[in-house]
């Protein structure tokens, strides 16, 4: 699995023959498991202490509200420190948060304030997962390896609320928290056993500007798509960094202990500067930008009308089958993402995602006609099928991030998921405020499909680059997309174990380029 050729397609097979993607998808079952149940037990827990059904809502919810926060000001951390420790943390983390709110000697407030700040550091956790995975899978086998994780996020939504209840009727809301600690300390040993020890991405920040996109690097033809720098070529000397011979083995002896300590302080110091500067960075790129708006906006009108499911079936006098309908979306996500991932090849993929972006919003314009319960499971499944255009988008997201900001870039895709998701549900509770649910949801579906279509030439294809001219009596090396893997560092492959060839340096680094669209240089070092 070494081969960086999107054109060819993975298979599910494959992507589970990779260790490391084994131990990613484990260690996430577990967290989407014990999230679903915590959540469920704290919002119990909650209403047993209070009564109120209005502080059980903020309770359930105190565990997205600080993704704001933490995408905004702490997604810097992702880059900065070691991904398996950062995930590591993430755990134990929430083995506290757990063990505290199960003790029961807490105040309300102070439970809620506790998952409230804790909860600040989430997109920081889950931004060293997902960038962790481009590296483990690379080519086509990472847009599997995305679908993989989407697919167990929809099934927990299935059968997640229902095994949570099961928990909460057998143990109560401590013994489920209780549970929930063990499913997260059972991660931790995962993750720790189980995953490679590799370096940040980035260093603490230097005078030196930051390093291509993947797509940058791959089309000027000095290193891999898909190359981590080393530890060692972020050492400073003079002002820049060391690549050269000497200085390269000098920083393997000095970057020991102490350096690590030395960096993970100046990060902690400096993370809210850097993570401001850095989602400046992307944000001004228009290619990172569109394809984070290309992912968000369709997924928050659904999500407004995922939201008006209950007000509509209560307009039909059946609200307790909502439940079912709000599955329904989940099945749908979960085999669209299956058949589109396994029988779609990868330019097919690409050729999908603005046809199934527009059909998104066709079923739900359908509520127009006020459908009967089965209609709604059936229109609920084909819109959340149709969410399967993500995956055309997912490896020109990873083209287009720079790769010493690549944590960052998937913690504020997924930050700016979530708070559109809630815009999404504020849209449509206004709408709905105006007009019945069923009516409501239907304008929803017609503003998916407009958005969808302004947004076409971002959900297209792009046109593949000329190739490079080649020096004289020199051969044209490949210069896109399946450029094959170069060595990452000393003595291995980005995303394999394999040795370097000893023909080319490790700690050679990318040159020096200007981010596209006129974003802003910041002044992040590799490592």
């Amino acid at each position: 699995m070494t081969g960086t050729d999107h054109t060819r397609r993975a298979t599910f097979g494959q992507v589970f023959a990779v260790p490391e993607f084994r131990v990613l998808f484990g260690s996430f079952a577990l967290l989407v498991a014990g999230d679903t149940v915590k959540m469920l037990a704290f919002a119990a827990l909650v209403y047993g202490r209070t009564g109120s059904a209005g502080l059980s809502a903020l309770a359930y919810m105190s565990g997205f509200l600080p993704y704001v926060l933490g995408g905004t000001f702490l997604l810097s951390l992702a880059d900065r420190m070691r991904p398996r420790r950062l995930m590591i943390a993430g755990e134990l983390v929430r083995v506290a948060v757990c063990l505290a709110l199960a003790s029961g000697g807490m105040p309300v407030w102070a439970m809620l304030l506790l998952v409230v700040v804790t909860g600040t550091l989430n997109p920081v956790f889950g931004a060293a997962r997902t960038a962790t995975l481009p590296e483990l899978l690379p080519g086509d086998s990472y847009v599997l390896g995305r679908s993989v994780l989407t697919i167990t996020s929809a099934g927990a939504q299935i059968g997640g609320l229902a095994a949570g209840g099961a928990v909460l009727s057998l143990a109560g809301p401590g013994g489920a928290l209780l549970i929930t600690a063990a499913l997260s300390g059972a991660g931790a040993v995962l993750l720790r056993l189980g995953l490679p020890d590799h370096p940040p991405r980035a260093a603490v920040p230097t005078a030196v500007p930051s390093s291509p996109s993947r797509a940058e690097t791959a089309a000027s033809g000095t290193g891999s798509v898909l190359d981590r720098p080393s530890a060692e070529s972020t050492e400073i000397s003079g002002g820049g960094a060391g690549v050269g011979g000497g200085g390269a083995e000098a920083g393997r002896g000095r970057h020991g202990a102490g350096h690590a300590r030395r960096d993970l302080g100046a990060a902690g110091g400096n993370a809210v500067r850097a993570s401001l500067r850095v989602n400046r960075r992307l944000l001004a790129d228009r290619r990172v930008r569109a394809l984070m708006l290309c992912n968000w906006i369709p997924v928050m009108f659904v999500a407004g009308a995922e939201a008006l499911v209950v007000p509509y079936l209560n307009e039909r006098g059946a609200p307790s089958q909502a439940g079912f309908v709000l599955a329904a979306f989940a099945v749908g996500m979960a085999l669209g993402d299956l058949v589109v991932g396994r029988f779609a090849a990868p330019a097919m993929r690409e050729r999908l995602s603005f046809p199934l972006a527009v059909a998104s919003g066709v079923p739900l314009a359908a509520f127009a006609a006020r459908p009967s319960l089965p209609w709604c499971l059936a229109l609920g499944v084909l819109t959340g099928a149709c969410l399967a255009y993500n995956l055309g988008l997912q490896r020109r997201f990873v083209d287009a991030a720079p790769p010493d900001a690549l944590g960052q870039a998937f913690g504020l895709f997924t930050s700016g998921q979530m708070t559109t998701q809630g815009l999404g549900a504020a849209l449509a509770g206004a709408i709905a405020s105006l007009l019945p649910a069923h009516l409501a949801i239907a304008v929803i579906g017609g503003a998916a499909v407009l958005a969808a279509l302004a947004l076409a030439r971002h959900l297209r294809p792009e046109h593949a680059e000329p190739a490079r001219s080649a020096e004289p009596g020199r051969p044209v090396e490949p210069s896109g997309p399946g450029r094959p893997v170069e060595p990452s560092g000393p003595g291995r492959t980005a995303g394999s174990s394999r040795p370097a060839r000893s023909d080319q340096p490790a700690d050679a680094a990318p040159p020096v380029q200007a981010g596209e669209g006129g974003a802003a240089v910041i002044e992040v070092g590799r490592g």
